[in-house]
């Protein structure tokens, strides 16, 4: 363990070059932009970099904000837990942090990524993402919906690259879903609005959403899309999407999205602050609908090309590398020696 004193400097450090804690409360010395149309301008580019879990960890059950002191310790010691080596998506930086232990790498076996991959990520008080349960935690499965993660895991351990569709859709660059709620890695948004529609461009992998505003109904039951069906609407200073008719073959946290039911607030609080709140329900998979709150931070930065396996030759070679494996595992079988 090191010194006190060194443990004090290095928290001194880090308080002082983390960016001020966002405020997610209306700033009295702001007015909301309006577009030509007289909406609120939601308009830019808006970054989820939050280190706050998804879900609150046991180690914070029963609270649902951190001290300014423990606010501090927990940036010392996420400092300490990230080698250069190491890129820790989601959740493993605070998980980590909390544990105390070291992160295992994102990709130990070809190291194709490094913390330099990662966004600075913002700090806060709140111990999670999800606000509804109170308790910080997504809702158990329900029993269809536990048989339906199991089934699917085990077809994947069974069959992990019989084809190109045994692979997962962001692999084959064709969604990261919708809702996505990771944070750090490529997780920019660009928000572009018209009196008619709303465009949510998603840095990840190259989706944009062009949601009506205009009271367009929604599509028939039986038109399915990767990312569902939106339709916008306003009240009052808050745009609402609500967004239904997922294709059963999108996925969502390991399963079908299907029956997934997501209805989404964007509310701009303040020059650089946007909430992001997301109603998530499907009584199919989970026994109570769940709710994320989300803070995007405005940023100047541009969103490039996210090109996923340039030449596209990615997949080839996952395939390729399989067919390989079953030969070995055929001359082995057929030669016990």
């Amino acid at each position: 363990m090191r010194p006190t004193s060194v443990m004090l400097f290095s928290l001194v450090i880090i308080v002082a070059l983390v960016d001020p804690m966002p405020a997610f409360t209306q700033d009295a010395n702001w007015t909301l932009p309006r577009t030509v149309d007289g909406y609120p301008d939601l308009q830019g580019v808006w970054a989820n970099n939050n280190a706050t879990p998804l879900e609150r960890p046991p180690e914070w059950a029963g609270k649902d904000a951190l001290t300014d002191e423990e606010l501090a310790a927990l940036q010392v010691a996420a400092a300490g837990v990230v080698d250069d080596g190491d890129a820790l998506f989601g959740d493993q930086l605070v998980l980590a942090a909390i544990q105390q232990t070291k992160a295992e790498s994102y990709d130990p076996t070809t190291g194709n990524y490094n913390q330099f991959w990662i966004a600075e990520r913002d700090f806060n008080t709140r111990t999670s993402l999800v606000v509804d349960p109170p308790d910080g935690r997504i809702p158990p499965l329900t029993p269809s919906g536990q048989n339906r993660l199991k089934m699917r895991e085990v077809y994947r351990s069974e069959h992990p690259a019989d084809t190109y569709t045994d692979r997962p859709l962001s692999e084959r660059c064709v969604t990261y879903g919708v809702p996505r709620l990771g944070a750090g890695y490529n997780s920019y948004y660009q928000i572009f609005q018209s009196a008619n529609h709303v465009v949510v461009l998603m840095e990840m992998n190259h989706d944009a959403r062009v949601i009506p505003i205009d009271a367009t109904p929604h599509l028939d039951d039986g038109i399915r899309q990767w990312h569902g069906d939106s339709r916008g609407r306003w009240d009052g200073e808050t745009l609402v999407v609500e967004t239904t008719n997922y294709s059963p073959k999108s996925i969502f946290r390991g399963s079908s999205s299907e029956n997934l039911h997501m209805v989404e607030r964007f509310t701009r609080i303040g020059r650089n602050v946007l909430n992001y709140e997301v109603v998530i329900s499907d009584p199919t998979t989970w026994t109570n609908p769940w709710t994320v709150m989300i803070p995007l931070m405005g940023t100047t930065d541009a969103i490039y090309e996210y090109a996923c396996h340039e030449g596209n030759i990615g997949m080839e070679g996952i395939l390729a590398g399989h067919r390989a494996e079953e030969r070995v595992g055929a001359e082995g079988a057929a030669d016990p020696r």
